[in-house]
């Protein structure tokens, strides 16, 4: 039996395999502005904003990246690529305080808005290397009893609801209303603070002491990163499956 000719006598176009994971999603490595805006026009609920938020621009970012990287590595185990996937964003997490180049209170709270940024990248990246959709909407929730803003995911439910309610008024009747900006960005910059770890507060308001930022450095950035890390890991490793030795350095 032969092939059935090209239409026009032209040769047809390779088409690629159908498995082939797609390329590789163009996810911001900060907040985007849109997101900096609500956060600020609702900061009491910013971890919740940045929580949907992730999920929606990140999320796919995380489902093609596992399966690439299964793809460039046949018989990769889960674990490793979520070794992987740690070791990428905590490097990201170690820079992430050097982002903004800003002094004072508005750089702290650039400092630890990217920082969120980055360690819910790094949690959609591990649900996605164990089968967990990152794109589902319960990552939102996993995001915040891992990042530690609610104890339970009852509570964070509740909150996200609420965000999630807010998001569509002031989309609808620009709620988001004028208030002082100084008091503004200082409840933003505790609310993303408390979501990036508790010593990314302590380096917050080290950067806003002149000299004080120093000592911390990138230690507070990458301590609470690894932390997370593990905390996903145990969340999303399939209940009976083997931990892993723990790496010596």
């Amino acid at each position: 039996m032969t092939d059935t000719p090209p239409v026009g006598g032209q040769p047809a176009a390779p088409q690629p395999p159908a498995n082939l994971p797609a390329p590789p999603v163009d996810a911001p490595e900060g907040p985007p502005a849109r997101l900096w805006d609500r956060m600020r026009a609702d900061p009491q609920y910013a971890p919740e904003h940045l929580a949907l938020e992730a999920v929606r621009r990140l999320g796919p970012e995380g489902a093609q990246w596992a399966a690439r990287a299964r793809a460039d590595q046949p018989g990769v185990s889960a674990d490793v690529l979520a070794d992987q996937a740690a070791r990428k964003f905590l490097n990201l997490a170690r820079l992430s305080g050097a982002v903004s180049g800003a002094a004072g209170l508005p750089g702290a709270v650039l400092d630890v808005g990217v920082l969120a940024w980055t360690q819910a990248r790094m949690v959609l990246h591990i649900a996605a290397v164990y089968d967990v959709d990152p794109l589902h909407p319960d990552r939102a929730t996993d995001l915040l009893v891992l990042q530690r803003v609610h104890k339970v995911a009852e509570s964070a439910r509740l909150a996200l609801g609420v965000a999630a309610g807010r998001e569509r008024a002031d989309a609808l009747f620009g709620l988001g209303g004028q208030r002082p900006l100084g008091h503004v960005m200082l409840r933003l910059g505790v609310r993303l603070a408390q979501m990036a770890g508790v010593r990314a507060a302590k380096r917050m308001v080290a950067k806003i002491v002149p000299g004080a930022a120093i000592v911390l450095g990138t230690w507070a950035n990458s301590s609470a990163t690894k932390d997370l890390a593990e905390r996903s890991r145990a969340l999303y490793r399939p209940r009976g499956a083997a931990v892993p030795e723990p790496r010596h350095r």
